[in-house]
């Protein structure tokens, strides 16, 4: 299973992510541009030490990946109608989010528009932007979706005792 990071564009988040996907034995696929060097200082100290557990790589080009990688796909947005938890998850799936900001583009959105999923959240309307109802950190958006996805394949935290 892999997270795919659409031109992420905050360190921190993707150090998150980069140490959940060691700990877990995911892999990460940053698509380019990202927002920050992957040599930058904050995003090593989010990811502390993880990095060498974290099997990452960067492509140039999305759709192409997509078309040639032959595994199943889906896309998570505040914007889509259907339910993380609607999804039959395989070991293989790749799950991807947009860039902080921007999300994922209109070509992507509208060639795929049935593979886009959501995480319930309740709106929150504020005065700077009523506009805007607010959504989950990329990070912990992440981790849900992963999270939700290897309980459906059968991972089990195993936690050491005293």
């Amino acid at each position: 299973m892999k997270i795919v990071l659409f031109q992420p564009e905050i360190p921190q988040n993707t150090g998150n992510i980069v140490r959940t996907c060691a700990l877990t034995r995911s892999g990460l696929v940053l698509v380019r541009p990202l927002g920050f060097s992957i040599s930058d200082r904050m995003l090593k100290r989010a990811g502390l030490d993880y990095w060498p557990w974290a099997n990452v790589e960067v492509i140039d080009d999305l759709e192409s990946y997509l078309e040639h990688c032959g595994l199943p796909f889906y896309f998570f947005s505040r914007y889509a109608d259907k339910f993380y938890t609607e999804i039959a998850y395989s070991d293989d799936a790749l799950l991807i989010f947009g860039s902080e900001t921007g999300g994922l583009p209109p070509s992507i959105k509208e060639r795929w528009a049935n593979q886009f999923y959501t995480i319930p959240c309740v709106p929150i309307i504020r005065k700077e932007n009523p506009t805007d109802s607010g959504c989950l950190n990329l990070s912990n958006a992440a981790s849900i979706v992963l999270y939700e996805a290897l309980r459906q394949i059968g991972f089990c935290l195993k936690i050491p005792g005293p």
